[in-house]
């Protein structure tokens, strides 16, 4: 028979004596964490405005300033503070690209069929914008659309190819003038991430296939065809999509 005394709680004595020492070091760090976004979200610090100095911020909140420290470092890395060498620690402008950057490492780190999950959020997301894009672009956009397209068929250059593809998407999203919509395509579509899925796609005469499809969407969007722009923008990822399904196997 089990002779572990236990408290009040049915908690064996060992059990509340580990949680009673356990460090709680993390858990103060994230809501020094939820305070710092807190006194951002109800205007209490401005964009571009200067944190009060680390000392006097840990007093104010009643946090240590070890786990202060951390918390800022980790908001830093998110975009959401940035340090100014001499001068202190200041909120950013809060852009959708600066705290939306760290998405990109999501889609150049995952494996296997998490691969083919991130291309069912692009084909979702760049068919949404492309059709956006389609009532809004402006002659100039639409013109740097079209010259991205041309150099693309103007070579059999897998790394110029690639790299007129990712710009050409990127026309496209800005075009869509929402500005978070754009900073999450572009971290799902990162160099590092295309040239993954390019090295095996363009191994099976995806060349041509893929010029015909971005002059499918160039023409909706000349034509300013919504409708036509998303089902082509759709088709587009759907086949890379597919592909890479058929590579990676059932998750």
């Amino acid at each position: 028979m089990d002779e572990t005394p236990t408290g009040p709680t049915g908690e064996t004595e060992a059990g509340a004596r580990a949680t009673a020492t356990a460090p709680q070091k993390g858990t103060v760090t994230q809501r020094a964490i939820e305070r710092i976004k807190g006194m951002i979200s109800e205007g209490l610090l401005e964009p571009g405005q200067r944190l009060p100095t680390e000392r006097d911020l840990a007093a104010q909140l009643g946090i240590s300033r070890s786990s202060m420290r951390e918390a800022i470092r980790a908001l830093t890395v998110l975009g959401v503070l940035e340090a100014r060498h001499g001068s202190g620690i200041y909120v950013t402008q809060l852009e959708a690209g600066d705290l939306l950057e760290t998405f990109g490492v999501v889609a150049d780190l995952t494996r296997g069929p998490r691969l083919v999950e991130l291309l069912e959020v692009r084909r979702i997301l760049e068919s949404t914008a492309t059709a956006l894009a389609a009532a809004r672009i402006t002659p100039d956009r639409l013109a740097a659309v079209e010259k991205h397209l041309t150099a693309m068929n103007a070579t059999d250059d897998p790394e110029e190819i690639l790299a007129h593809d990712l710009a050409f998407h990127r026309e496209i999203a800005v075009a869509a003038g929402n500005e978070t919509m754009a900073a999450i395509l572009d971290g799902l579509s990162s160099r590092t991430f295309r040239a993954r899925v390019w090295r095996g796609y363009q191994e099976e005469g995806a060349f041509a296939r893929t010029r015909r499809e971005h002059a499918a969407i160039f023409r909706a969007l000349a034509a300013r065809d919504p409708e036509a722009a998303r089902a082509a923008a759709a088709a587009h990822v759907g086949e890379v999509e597919e592909w890479l399904r058929s590579q990676v196997g059932p998750s």
